[in-house]
């Protein structure tokens, strides 16, 4: 595998002509007796990159549409195609792929519909945006998943109706995911009432009833779930229908309420994440003795705040972290939360939407965990920012220190305070300028996630980036920066790591006259 020629196909400093070269390279035959020739890994990874690229011209494109049927769908998805382009009788993964975009023409997708390989009606099927008679006709496919993929992806109440009656469970159970359904189908698909009873799924398809897979299934080319199961009634796959729809938010609550007690605990499950239900099912559900039960409650928006304060003594720590995360949690059980949990470092929820107010006031809390999780929003007012950058917890500054709108000064004092506890963190602050980076960089012994976190900086210098060269995954950015001087660049062309490699000849300071060298 060739990393250097891949990395100059997403340079974009490479001159038209040594695109014209690699897209050359990419269309010649690979040579199967020679495993290491770059033709072959030319032909998939290295396509791919040229297909990237932004600066293609008509030729370029044609030349890299003609070597397979998979690449005109790549070109047309990253906009070097349009429907004026495109035949669907030559190229239809790239027809199909305009389509799904909207890019594509109403008449394709009525071709596609009636074409005998059910893959491309398949593909059709997940389409946005297609003609009535186009879904009527998918929808009537004599393949179940050609209608099965309609049924997860149709926003027409009307044919996801139709399609909660289908014969085939696996249609059912796929049309339950889906929100177009009305409320009334949806309640049919828990129960069967008003429903004709399904006359096949999957399992019965291909297997003689009745039939329990093997879970420890020895064949290799078996696509069934390990719970596959039918005895003529279809068990698993109306097991499997039941748990989408329970879960489904256009579910009526009244029918999903009565599976609340259900023996089985991924029917209880899906019940807890089910947005509409009365707070006393919620209630309830938080005493579940299974764990998983109890933490998507915890989490589920709909179960309201004072529900929360149950399961926030939980014994199960993933429960209680889901408490952290309902959207509505009192501040007082987020609080308690904080000594009993980790939380993590991305901004829970209620910080997200709390008022200034909340803000001000945990920012002012003399628990610095709370101050932390505060610290964690970073679109907090400046004054507000400010007095947690100056924080006195390490922790809390830390938290504060990626927030765009710190001085330099800020910065600087930030880490005179606390030292290499906040360096990484300091370093990924957007607004860190290029000296205080490499003071960073300069830092022993070295920290790092800052190397990482300055090695890949808009803001890096040739000075803050030569410290990141020392190893791992901050030498890997480093060798990509644009900052870092040409001749540093064209050494790292022939480093033993190959993914540094891949990096420096992406780096669009590389010299033309280089790349041009290692183009073959």
């Amino acid at each position: 595998m060739n990393r250097l020629l891949c990395g100059l196909a997403a340079n974009p400093a490479l001159p038209p002509e040594l695109v014209d070269r690699l897209i050359a390279l990419a269309t010649a035959a690979p040579d199967p007796s020679d495993p290491a020739d770059p033709s072959d890994y030319l032909a998939d990874v290295l396509v791919w990159h040229l297909c990237e690229r932004t600066d293609l011209g008509p030729a370029q494109v044609a030349a890299l549409a003609a070597l397979d049927e998979d690449t005109p769908a790549r070109l047309a998805r990253d906009g070097h195609l349009g429907a004026d382009d495109v035949d669907p009788a030559v190229w239809p993964l790239a027809a199909l792929a305009l389509l799904d975009e909207g890019r594509g023409l109403p008449e394709w997708a009525r071709r596609f519909a009636a074409d005998p390989d059910p893959s491309l009606r398949w593909r059709l099927a997940s389409c946005p945006g297609l003609p009535a008679d186009v879904e009527d006709a998918l929808a009537a496919d004599p393949d179940p998943e050609v209608a099965a993929e309609l049924a997860l992806w149709t926003t027409s109440a009307p044919v996801a109706d139709r399609l909660a009656r289908h014969p085939h469970a696996e249609v059912r159970r796929a049309v339950a995911y889906n929100e177009a359904v009305p409320p009334a189908a949806l309640a049919a698909l828990l129960t069967g009432a008003g429903l004709p009873p399904a006359r096949s799924c999957l399992v019965c398809d291909g297997r003689e009833i009745p039939f329990i897979h093997d879970p420890h299934c020895p064949d290799a080319d078996c696509d069934l779930p390990a719970d596959a199961a039918c005895d003529g009634t279809h068990g698993s796959t109306v097991h499997g229908t039941r748990q989408r729809a329970l879960a489904n938010p256009a579910t009526p609550p009244e029918a999903v309420a009565a599976f609340a007690e259900h023996p089985s605990v991924l029917l209880r499950w899906a019940v807890a994440e089910h947005p509409g239900l009365p707070a006393e099912v919620y209630a309830r559900l938080a005493g579940d003795p299974d764990p998983r039960v109890r933490a998507s409650v915890a989490r589920n928006p709909g179960s309201g705040p004072e529900v929360s304060r149950v399961p926030a003594t939980d014994p199960e720590v993933e429960v209680r972290r889901a408490v952290a995360h309902h959207p509505r949690v009192p501040f007082d059980v987020l609080e308690r939360l904080t000594s009993t949990t980790r939380l993590g470092p991305e901004p829970l929820p209620r910080i997200s939407c709390a008022t200034p107010e909340e803000l001000a006031q945990g920012a002012a809390s003399a628990n610095p965990r709370v101050r932390m999780l505060v610290a964690h929003r970073h679109d907090l007012p400046p004054e507000l920012r400010d007095r947690l950058a100056a924080d006195p917890d390490a922790s809390v500054a830390k938290a504060v220190a990626p927030h765009p709108g710190l001085s330099p000064e800020r910065l600087r004092a930030m880490v005179a305070l606390h030292g290499r506890q906040v360096l990484a963190r300091v370093a990924a602050n957007p607004d860190a300028p290029g000296d205080l980076l490499a003071e960073l960089a300069r830092h022993e012994p070295p920290v790092r996630r800052a190397l990482r976190e300055i090695a890949s900086h808009s803001n890096a210098t040739a000075e803050a980036l030569l410290p990141c060269l020392g190893g791992g995954r901050s030498r890997v950015r480093a060798a990509a920066h644009p900052a870092l001087p040409a001749a540093v660049v064209v050494g790292l062309l022939d480093d033993p790591d190959p993914e540094v490699v891949e990096a420096a000849a992406g780096n669009p300071s590389l010299p033309p006259a280089v790349m041009a060298q290692r183009v073959p």
